[in-house]
């Protein structure tokens, strides 16, 4: 039976960490698929620093987009943690500036889809960028906006949530689920 997982906070909250953990609960053998590019030296040491966090049974695969294509290709059953779509939005949103919201309409669809075909447990990690402050600038607020959406579609799909906060995983799914009972 397939499975998503989402784990969602602030910059440096302990996601991805906690995704980590879980999936290292789940399976020995986990695919690691990671959206980031190294374009400078700090997303360098920052890619670095998670690659030695990982175990060494576990597989990395890099993919800035076209995530569904990759995972098509693996093993039924595995299990995938994707970090982060906060970086697979930015990859399209920049790839695609002048309109972007199809491209990411498709990429999710697919994600989405793919995982139920290939009967996988997918961990999912993002950020969470609503809670702060309004950006400055149309481009931060199109992002914002963007990835609340995707957080949204892949939350209302996912058995468990999860928002870190200071390390600290809290299960929202669980709180969704007592909330809409006391809904009148």
């Amino acid at each position: 039976m397939s499975t998503v997982i989402l784990f969602t906070g602030g910059a440096r909250s302990g996601k991805s960490r906690c995704a980590e953990q879980y999936a290292a609960r789940l399976s020995e053998r986990v695919v690691y698929l990671a959206t980031a590019t190294a374009d400078d030296d700090e997303m360098r040491l920052r890619i670095e620093h998670h690659r030695q966090r990982r175990p060494s049974t576990w597989r990395t695969i890099e993919a800035t987009t076209h995530l569904a294509t990759v995972i098509a290709e693996l093993p039924v059953g595995t299990v995938v943690l994707l970090d982060c779509l906060s970086l697979l939005v930015s990859n399209l949103l920049l790839a695609n500036e002048s309109h972007p919201e199809p491209a990411i309409e498709r990429e999710i669809t697919d994600l989405l889809a793919v995982v139920p075909q290939r009967d996988l447990t997918l961990i999912a990690v993002t950020n969470e960028v609503g809670m702060g402050i309004v950006p400055a600038y149309p481009l931060g607020r199109r992002y914002r906006d963007l990835l609340g959406l995707v957080n949204q579609r892949v939350a209302a799909v996912a058995t468990a949530v999860y928002l870190v906060i200071c390390g600290i995983p809290v299960e929202l799914r669980a709180l969704e689920a007592a909330w809409n009972r006391t809904k009148l």
